[in-house]
């Protein structure tokens, strides 16, 4: 699980900063590969969007910051105080 928490991480910081490279300098990583249109580009964003959503589904159970938090308040994570 660990393993899948670091990979998923790793690609969602690649998928983050790709959208820094295309909004300040027009430039996509994906262009590296042969454009949006080669089928490794597609298969880089799709792991990228499948990362996000897996650290979305995962995050309060895996983030030791929340974790600290909802203890420190006395609530369950998630909760409001």
């Amino acid at each position: 699980m660990k393993a899948t928490h670091g990979l998923a991480f790793v690609l969602v910081i690649v998928g983050g900063l790709n959208w820094l490279l295309v909004g300040l300098f027009s430039w996509d990583i994906g262009m590296i590969f042969g454009g949006q249109g080669a089928i490794i580009s597609k298969i880089v964003y799709v792991l990228v969007g499948l990362s996000a959503v897996y650290l979305i589904s995962t995050h309060r159970s895996s983030c030791k910051y929340c974790e600290s938090k909802a203890t420190s308040t006395g609530t369950p994570a998630g909760r409001p105080a």
